[in-house]
């Protein structure tokens, strides 16, 4: 069984969140339900753009603060359809020669798992099984 290839999420990482917002709205993307207050969903052809405080999201990713180690400030993620294949997926990724950045744990923002690997160039991928946003 190899890797799903698809890309769930891209989440951008940003300075202020209100302002990013603002932004994507003035071009015509409109937030989804899922958005709140810590940070915005919008629906895309086939995925997600997910806009997040870059600080918190190099902390959810297990990464050091983007000034100190080249992390981009964004993240893509693959969500999956259960917790035991966020482990198989990691594990894979990690065989493959990718470095497990954050273990598979609950998540603090759904009911399910999540973990973070990077590829060999440092590209952040987070692997999920968030119940409440099916894969595609």
């Amino acid at each position: 069984m190899t890797v799903p290839a698809r890309i769930s999420i891209i989440t951008l990482g940003v300075a202020d969140l209100a302002r990013a917002t603002a932004f994507y709205r003035a071009l015509g993307w409109v937030p989804t339900p899922y958005s709140t207050d810590d940070i915005t969903f919008i629906e895309t052809s086939g995925s997600m753009l997910a806009l997040f405080p870059i600080d918190e999201l190099a902390a959810d990713a297990g990464l050091d603060s983007p000034t100190s180690t080249g992390f981009r400030g964004v993240t893509m993620a693959i969500n999956l359809e259960s917790d035991d294949e966020v482990c198989r997926v990691l594990a894979q990724a990690e065989a493959a020669g990718g470095r497990i950045v954050k273990p598979a744990v609950p998540s603090p923002f759904f009911q399910g798992l999540d973990g973070y690997f990077t590829d060999p160039d440092g590209h952040a991928w987070e692997v999920a099984h968030n119940p409440d946003l099916p894969p595609a």
